[in-house]
């Protein structure tokens, strides 16, 4: 009997989260085939080199942050509002997608091309912030802030380890965004 292959997306997950645990440093072919139990030669059934497999890695990272999350909350419903307060919610409940955002933040400090896609990714989600605060709001300096602060508060937030008297850090966001 034949042994199944790996999946081309278990490799790309797997990256995903040595990127998350230890950054870019950690997504080592040998170390991720251990952890998928197998050899490192079915990598190179799906990949040509670990630069192949750190770009298909980008790549689905910003279908999923950019792309999957667009198409959801525009399916979501007509009504702006309702369309940001999808948006915050699916925010609010993804917090997987924290570490790998935040290590990804950081690889673009030392690497010009990550950096350049985070531009982009960043440019993209500013965009889309926009055209859901746009109907809503009647100033265009509003709209520009309105979205800046929203996503200041997805990104920087993260950062900030202050108490919150009597409120916990969810509770205190979600009034923040409201």
């Amino acid at each position: 009997m034949a042994k199944a292959q790996t999946p081309r997306g278990a490799w790309v997950e797997a990256a995903l989260q040595a990127l998350a645990a230890g950054g870019p440093d950690a997504v080592r072919i040998e170390a991720l085939a251990a952890q998928l139990g197998v050899s490192k030669g079915g990598f190179y059934w799906h990949f040509k080199n670990r630069a192949a497999l750190l770009e298909e890695m980008l790549d689905h990272w910003e279908r999923s942050v950019v792309g999957d999350v667009i198409v959801e909350v525009e399916s979501s419903s007509e009504d702006p509002r309702a369309k940001l307060r999808h948006l915050f919610q699916m925010a609010a409940t993804a917090p997987e997608l924290l570490p790998v955002e935040l290590a990804l933040r950081d690889w673009s400090r030392r690497d010009d091309e990550v950096a350049a896609r985070l531009h982009r990714v960043d440019n993209r989600r500013m965009e889309y912030l926009r055209s859901l605060f746009a109907p809503i709001c009647a100033d265009e300096d509003d709209v520009e802030a309105r979205s800046t602060l929203v996503f200041s508060l997805f990104i920087g937030s993260n950062f900030i380890r202050a108490d919150h008297p009597g409120k916990g850090r969810t509770q205190v966001l979600q009034t923040a965004l409201a």
